[in-house]
């Protein structure tokens, strides 16, 4: 971890205001009080990195293991944004972790049933969409179940408008609103600082940003940092996409306060039981669903269907149907693994529990 890490709070007086600037505050000092009695100092994860983790402490930075507090469940184990407690000396270890007032999951990638956790404890989350190429409207709601889902505030934020037409940047601003409801759209440009100030503005706390590759993450966060800290490069003209120039996901100062966490690329975006983030994304839908004429309306052919109507009537697309019910499908898919993944699992230990007791037994009967 380089020694500008912690210039932000260098300046500040006293231990306990250094690690303010990371978002450290009376109400996790008072659940930090037990394990100060243990001995352990606070600490802020930075990044995780091969079985270690970058941590900001109220002395500075320090690099930890994390063994203790690792679990096979990624959701579990410990991310970016964590708070946890440490126990210094020659071989520094993370060995609790406070519980987290937010956390992004997505679904993991492959066949596993588990989740993976993005990023812990954020106030809130910007989702980057480039304007320098044509909107994906699935995949901006599904960045935004993720962000809603998270406990965090979801900011939209419309990346690179001097790569775009200003009549087609005014399109894809009102699409994404469209998209987007009861969420702040923000269009910006890293490269003219247009828009920067609005979105400084409507960010708070630990902010995480959340977007494709290519959707210029990297530069905004530069630029609301103030300085070039973070790896920026080139997109292919044919598509978009851009290469993941952030490889992991880590987390740094803002110079008036606050700090930013940057993420890599997502191309994955799979949901991980996020109902709550899609009755979010999809407001519009549950409130014509309350005016169905069956309480399990199942939007297709039932007389006295609100959501009907409102597609016949040009109010809403079937497009939007359509995504709110694959993404609900698959929130619902997910869940189920991980139901039964956990189902497996007290399986598992009910048969462990069992085979000793019979090996008890065996033992006691051999003595008599």
């Amino acid at each position: 971890m380089s020694s500008s890490f912690f210039t932000s709070s260098s300046s500040s007086d006293g231990a306990g205001s250094a690690l303010a600037a990371f978002g450290w505050d009376e109400a996790l000092d008072r659940d930090f009080t037990a394990h100060r009695a243990d001995g352990l100092v606070p600490a802020r994860i930075v990044r995780v990195d091969r079985g270690r983790c970058d941590v900001v402490t109220e002395s500075g930075p320090v690099r930890a293991g994390s063994a203790a507090v690792s679990s096979p469940d990624p959701v579990l184990s410990p991310c970016t944004g964590d708070w946890a407690g440490l126990r210094t000396g020659s071989d520094p270890q993370l060995v609790a972790l406070l519980p987290r007032r937010s956390v992004i999951v997505r679904s993991a990638a492959g066949r596993s049933s588990h989740g993976q956790a993005l990023a812990a404890n954020i106030d809130t989350v910007v989702v980057a969409v480039s304007l320098a190429a044509p909107p994906n409207p699935g995949r901006i709601e599904r960045l935004l179940a993720l962000a809603w889902d998270s406990g965090a505030v979801p900011v939209l934020a419309l990346t690179k408008l001097d790569l775009a037409d200003p009549s087609d940047a005014d399109a894809a601003q009102s699409e994404a609103a469209a998209l987007a409801p009861g969420v702040d759209t923000v269009v910006t440009s890293a490269a003219t600082g247009a828009g920067l100030d609005i979105l400084s503005a409507l960010t708070h706390g630990t902010t995480v940003l959340l977007g494709p590759s290519g959707a210029g993450k990297s530069t905004l966060a530069n630029a609301l940092l103030g300085a070039d800290v973070l790896a920026t490069g080139a997109v292919r003209a044919q598509d978009g996409k851009g290469r993941h120039t952030t490889v992991h996901r880590e987390l740094l100062p803002l110079p008036g306060g606050g700090v930013l966490i940057d993420t890599p690329g997502l191309r994955g975006i799979g949901l991980q039981d996020a109902a709550d983030g899609l009755e979010q994304v999809f407001a519009e839908i549950e409130e014509l669903a309350q005016e169905c004429g069956f309480r399990d309306c199942g939007h297709d052919s039932e007389p006295g269907c609100a959501v009907r109507k409102a597609i016949r009537s040009g109010r809403l697309s079937e497009r939007r149907l359509d995504s709110y019910r694959k993404l609900l499908r698959e929130s619902d898919w997910a869940a189920s693994r991980s139901d039964a993944r956990m189902r497996a699992g007290r399986t598992d230990q009910q048969k462990s529990i069992t085979r000793h007791l019979r090996a008890t037994y065996r033992f006691r009967e051999r003595l008599q």
